[in-house]
């Protein structure tokens, strides 16, 4: 060491660092999207912030009249999601995988003929999901080119308007109150399968891994940088196998990782809150990680899936919490003026009736007290599984987001020398974040220890250390008991 004769400084590193903030609530949906409107994009992934991004990436088309139901129905599930997400609730951001691709989930249009008005030069073909790359209009003149000499584009209810052109003399190009000749293809969502929303790995010829559908959840974190807080695929997630990989990707996300996911009953063909328990047992959805839902929800006389309607619910009530996924979704208020079946029957239920559902871990919806509101704490394990941790609600959430924001915050310290000043300032940083949650009563209590009879020295002396957490979330207060007793002793207050 150099001979030193001087005032000078140097620097150690801070036994205490800043967590990593985990958002709680950002749902992963795969469904399917009219992109006809957008640029086509299938199996890909997409961060969107609000209604107009999302509109962007994936088009949208809204509710449509169901003759066989008399409510309006969502064609796609994607903009089911992106109405009650950014709409009804008002809250973002989404992760949003599209799995219906136009070059294979596609049908032919019905309209073959077509007349320009005579004032606009224009007319609306009344079908949604028309795909622009597979449009030929003709006249008796011959065939018309789009773009040379007419345009298309499609107005708010996702129908495409077609626009003549005009030619250097200013008149119209496309004949006007005449019939034209039309054919197209359409976006099919009723030919996308719950394989497609299952998805899958395979490698291009490029070498490269492709994946697709729920396999898509791998890629959020290396592309975004965020955690999803659930995994959602409503008109899909009434089917077993669906619910079943869901769980699965949900409790190992990045195999780091943790969420739930929020399933359906179908109603099409369980019609009865008492049957309810019966196709739960039977279709083995018990995980810990699935939320339950029956049965659907209109907003006047518009369909939505009660899981579509929770995930938004879920995220407003967190961010009246500073994002602590603490306070249970049970109670709150719904954007929905009923419930009903598949065939549009109207469900009402009683306290009781809601009640049913809820002790077999089903959460369902209760006009009572307020307007209609979400009612149940229970995740489907329950009663199988009556652990809080896994049976409560909002407890599970707290747990993975919990885990979630260590991971993400301790990351730091991965392959660092482990020495004494790493365990503190792991168990430090830790423990001060605990006590604020605590401190705020997200938590009612909160420990980190570095247990010796946890860290055998074999262990460490291969770079392998355990930290032992002890957290206590609060269980939500589902029964509330007053004991009104009549007290004859009072009476004596007559006599005085």
């Amino acid at each position: 060491m150099a001979y030193m004769h001087r005032v000078h400084s140097s620097e150690i590193q801070t036994g205490l660092v800043p967590v990593v903030s985990v958002p709680s609530a950002i749902p992963f949906i795969v469904g399917t999207a009219p992109v006809n409107m957008a640029d086509g994009t299938c199996n890909k992934v997409k961060y969107v912030q609000n209604y107009a991004e999302a509109v962007k990436e994936f088009g949208f088309v809204p509710a449509k009249s169901d003759a066989s139901s008399g409510l309006k129905k969502y064609e796609y599930s994607i903009s089911e999601f992106i109405y009650s997400q950014f709409q009804l609730f008002g809250v973002g951001p989404a992760l949003i995988v599209n799995v219906l691709d136009p070059a294979t989930h596609k049908s032919t249009a019905t309209t073959t003929k077509v007349t320009l008005d005579t004032k606009n030069a224009s007319v609306t073909v009344p079908e949604t999901g028309i795909i622009l790359s597979s449009i030929t209009l003709s006249s008796s003149s011959g065939s018309l080119t789009a773009g040379t000499d007419f345009l298309t584009a499609f107005n708010d209810n996702g129908e495409l308007v077609i626009t003549s052109l005009k030619d250097q003399d200013g008149d119209f190009i496309c004949p006007t109150g005449t019939e034209l000749t039309f054919a197209a293809e359409k976006c099919d969502p009723s030919k996308v399968t719950t394989n497609d929303i299952i998805g899958g790995v395979s490698t291009g010829s490029d070498g490269l891994e492709i994946k697709k559908g729920m396999e898509l959840v791998e890629d959020v974190f290396p592309l975004f940088g965020v955690v999803p807080g659930f995994i959602l695929a409503p008109g899909f997630s009434d089917n077993s196998t669906v619910a079943t990989i869901m769980a699965a990707k949900a409790v190992s996300i990045n195999e780091v990782f943790r969420a739930i996911c929020l399933c359906d009953v179908p109603t099409n063909t369980v019609k009865s809150y008492t049957a309810v328990s019966n196709w739960k047992n039977t279709n083995n959805i018990v995980d810990p990680a699935q939320v339950l839902c029956w049965p659907l929800l209109q907003q006047d006389g518009v369909v939505y899936h009660i899981s579509t309607q929770l995930a938004a619910l879920m995220a407003r009530v967190d961010g009246n919490n500073s994002g602590v996924p603490y306070e249970s979704p049970s109670n709150k208020t719904l954007s929905a003026t009923g419930m009903v079946l598949a065939d549009g029957t109207e469900v009402a239920l009683s306290l009781p009736n809601a009640e049913h559902l809820n002790s077999q871990g089903v959460v369902t919806g209760l006009n009572f007290i307020g307007g209609l509101k979400a009612f149940g704490n229970r995740t489907a394990c329950y009663p199988s599984n009556t652990d809080p941790k896994d049976s409560f609600i909002p407890i599970r959430r707290t747990m993975c987001w919990i885990s979630n924001t260590i991971v993400l915050t301790c990351w730091q310290f991965l392959d660092k020398p482990l020495n004494r000043r790493q365990v503190q300032t792991i168990t430090n940083t830790d423990q001060v974040w605990l006590n604020g949650l605590v401190a705020r009563e997200y938590l009612i209590a909160a420990t980190i220890e570095f247990r010796e009879d946890e860290n055998p020295i074999t262990d460490l002396s291969d770079g392998i250390s355990r930290f032992h957490l002890k957290v206590t979330p609060p269980s939500p207060n589902r029964d509330i008991e007053f004991i009104v007793e009549y007290d004859p002793t009072a009476l004596s207050a007559l006599f005085s």
